[in-house]
């Protein structure tokens, strides 16, 4: 690898993890240059400690919400730089897209064959955007939540304009009553943009990265001199803990640290209990 990728590899992982350069360098050197891996490597060696810091990507853009009668859809919009994301010809872009993402139910095919006000498609208006302002631009992702079977919530953190923002959270509740507990529904999708849930709860974990924790735990034990027979213990009261942690319902209340999400829920139903039926946080360029 070329020195001067070599060192630009090791800052960013310096600015991920907090770790020393030498540490960084060998990190980077193991993994070949794969950040990810570097990572795992400096967790693994119990240098480094899953943190906010380390979901941090180069990638930018803007997530947009809209709302009507009570449905709600989601898109994201990447670019290579903040500087791009706060160009006017982008975000007017952005703003007609949310509202055909809308129209389509968040369909990407659909999205990207609809017309938009000039009679061009959005996928050639991609294109010749992307000509203009000499950056990639890529749809990423888009969601949609129907009126069905409950009410949905969405919350914009630090919010650009009305609807536009680099986090945003929809949840869907059942049980939900105008008169009741109407305005616990923003309250629960602010807690998920500043928890960041993986899942509801355990059970619906992605059982590989559950295993990919575990692995990195216990070798992040092993490193650190545990004798053999309290490696398992200590291995399975850490993955409980990132298990709690990572499960909404057993998340502690950010509003109430001495609650937990199901507390909650449970103080909050009127009539009939108050569930969560399905959520979904966009952060800006997490997980590219």
């Amino acid at each position: 690898m070329p020195e001067k990728d070599l060192l630009n590899k090791i800052k960013k992982l310096r600015e991920m993890t907090g770790v020393g350069f030498k540490d960084c360098k060998v990190a980077v050197d193991k993994s070949k240059g794969d950040l990810e891996k570097s990572i795992e490597f400096l967790r693994k060696k119990g240098i480094a400690k899953a943190s906010k810091k380390m979901s941090r990507t180069a990638s930018e853009g803007l997530a947009l919400v809209k709302e009507n009668d009570g449905q709600v859809s989601l898109i994201e919009i990447n670019t290579e730089t903040d500087f791009v994301a706060k160009n006017k010809d982008f975000i007017n872009f952005c703003k007609e897209l949310s509202e055909i993402n809308f129209t389509t139910k968040s369909n990407l095919n659909k999205i990207n064959e609809t017309k938009m006000r000039n009679d061009i498609s959005v996928k050639d208006n991609l294109v010749n955007l992307i000509a203009k302002i000499g950056e990639k631009i890529t749809i990423r992702r888009a969601n949609f939540f129907d009126d069905l079977n409950g009410k949905n919530f969405f919350y914009v953190h630090s919010a650009l304009e009305q609807g536009i923002g680099k986090i945003i959270s929809v949840v869907k509740l059942d049980g939900i009553t105008k008169e009741k507990n109407n305005d616990i529904g923003v309250k629960i999708a602010m807690h998920i943009a500043a928890s960041n849930p993986l899942a509801i709860d355990q059970e619906n974990i992605d059982n590989r990265i559950v295993d990919k924790e575990l692995e990195i735990i216990k070798a992040e034990v092993i490193n650190s001199g545990k004798p053999p027979n309290m490696i398992e213990k200590i291995s399975k009261g850490k993955i409980l803990k990132f298990l709690n942690d990572n499960s909404l319902l057993t998340q502690m209340w950010i509003m109430d640290p001495q609650k937990k999400v199901t507390d909650i829920l449970k103080e909050n139903s009127a009539g009939k209990p108050l569930k969560i039926l399905d959520f979904v946080r966009y952060k800006v360029g997490e997980g590219v």
